[in-house]
């Protein structure tokens, strides 16, 4: 990462026509992209901004699937000193119409399927298009050295209790987190890996930057579909997977492909963004049998990066986290003991504070402090382990549920393959747990099974009072568990069945 300064700056390597990219979007005629590709497109997109008369330090939005020329966006537009603005287009119209306001959006990047989502008086460079076509400007550009106060991009939260909110992010802090995975360049890395989380959502932003600032060729698949995937693993030979786990849930259950197919090729696999169960890191290993599998953790506030590998070389267990890295500093507020509590980060990565909210800001940012939210637990060794959310908690009868942990434990039991938990209102006990369960294939286990499971091997209070059977769990835009919707669900179930 020597002399990088501009995150845009991520495809300054050699050899340049080393294979870079294989674009699926057509996966009947697979495109490859070089290193060389990739970095004059990049280039040719911040000139013809600047042309166009767009200024740096202007908000650029890109709604689009995954592609080659959406990370040429991406790096362009930040190459030109603008700040990049990844949306999630799975989000509603109208939410979208607000990032577009709230970001103070001057022109985006879109595909065809998307081009009406963006603003009628906007600019728009539309993929696959003449408008896109006549920006680019080819040539060299030298990158725009940022300033130490300005900004990369934005990335939106998922606002799954409301609007989605802002986050504003520097190149500095950003090249900070992504220098934690940086091999220590040389010759491009002779692995191959697969990207098709939305790029769109952190996780897949940052782990395509790691692939591109390592020289590691990755396949791009626009969309997630279990079986495709696994197809794709296979066919490319990929060694290096990353993901979150309710894609790795779902292709665990294509017992087909997965007997057919030869997976042995994989020999890493991070998972992240989400809760990681015991149960869950035992089905990769058995997909993915060469594998060391590894669990994940970052916010998109304070960065991707927090937790490594132990100084004293001691192996991270099942699905620890890791111990935190010696250039951040973590603390562990408001727990029964030292060792529990709701995790607060100060990173060089930490934003500098929520786009126009500042009480918010301050309700979650203090002396540059951020409260995750989320609930961990550190063991003797040092390790840290993800409990669950803090405003995921509720109370039943005066007990303190995190549904991560039932799930965790629901997870456990033989012939479930997945399990969600949420909780439904309760007059006597306040809320109590209401599970969504999906079965192993073959799977014959009963309602009465789950709960007795539950009742033997954790405590009683937290044990599911309804389960609720379904083929697959829903997720939300980020591909992340569907709570709200479940909610809805379990509450009209609890209702039908007397109790609520």
């Amino acid at each position: 990462m020597q002399g990088i300064t501009n995150l845009g700056d991520l495809t300054r390597r050699e050899p340049a026509e080393h294979r870079m990219i294989v674009d699926l979007r057509d996966p009947h005629s697979p495109r490859p992209w070089t290193i060389a590709e990739l970095r004059e497109s990049a280039a040719a997109i911040a000139r013809g901004l600047l042309r166009a008369g767009l200024e740096p330090g202007d908000r650029i939005a890109i709604l689009s699937e995954n592609r080659a020329e959406f990370l040429a966006a991406y790096l362009g537009t930040m190459c030109a000193g603008m700040v990049t603005v990844p949306v999630n287009w799975r989000l509603p119209r109208d939410t979208i119409a607000f990032i577009f306001g709230d970001a103070d959006i001057r022109a985006a990047f879109v595909d065809a399927a998307r081009r009406e989502m963006v603003p009628a008086e906007l600019r728009r460079f539309e993929f696959d298009a003449r408008s896109y076509e006549e920006l680019l400007d080819p040539g060299d550009f030298k990158p725009v050295r940022p300033g130490p106060e300005d900004l990369a991009k934005i990335l939106y939260t998922s606002g799954s209790t409301g609007r989605p909110k802002g986050v504003p992010l520097g190149h500095e802090g950003q090249l900070w987190a992504l220098a934690k995975w940086w091999t220590g360049g040389g010759e491009p890395l002779e692995e191959l890996s697969i990207v098709v989380a939305p790029t769109y959502h952190k996780n897949g932003l940052f782990f395509t930057s790691v692939c591109l600032s390592n020289g590691m060729a990755f396949v791009s698949m626009p969309r997630f579909e279990p079986r495709a995937y696994l197809e794709t693993v296979a066919r490319y030979r990929c060694t290096v997977l990353s993901g979150i786990p309710t894609m790795f849930a779902m292709m665990a259950r294509e017992k087909e492909s997965l007997a057919r197919l030869d997976l042995t090729s994989v020999t890493k696999v991070t998972i992240g963004s989400a809760p990681l169960t015991e149960a869950l890191v035992e089905q990769v290993r058995g997909m993915f049998p060469n594998a060391m599998v590894k669990n994940g953790y970052g916010t998109t506030e304070a960065g991707p990066v927090v937790f490594g590998a132990h100084p004293a070389g001691i192996p991270t267990p099942g699905v620890a986290l890791g111990v935190p890295y010696h250039d951040l500093e973590v603390r562990l507020v408001g727990g029964d003991t030292p060792d529990e509590g709701v995790l607060h980060i100060r990173t060089p990565a930490l934003m500098a504070g929520y786009l126009n909210l500042p009480r918010v800001t301050a309700a979650r940012v203090s002396d540059g402090w951020y409260d995750s939210g989320d609930v961990m637990r550190r063991d003797a060794q040092g390790f840290y382990y993800f409990v669950g959310r803090a405003d995921d908690m509720f109370f039943c009868g005066g007990e303190n549920v995190y549904p991560g942990e039932v799930e965790k434990l629901l997870e456990r039991c033989p012939g479930i393959a997945q399990a969600a938990v949420v909780p439904v209102p309760d007059e006597i006990k306040g809320s109590i747990p209401v599970a969504f369960v999906v079965q192993s294939p073959g799977s014959a286990i009963d309602e009465d099974a789950v709960k007795a499971f539950a009742l033997r091997e954790g405590p009683a209070f937290a044990h599911p009072r309804f389960v609720i059977f379904l083929e697959n769990i829903p997720v939300a835009s980020t591909h992340k568990v569907d709570r709200a919707a479940l909610i809805v669900q379990a509450t009209a179930h609890a209702r039908a069945r007397g109790r609520s």
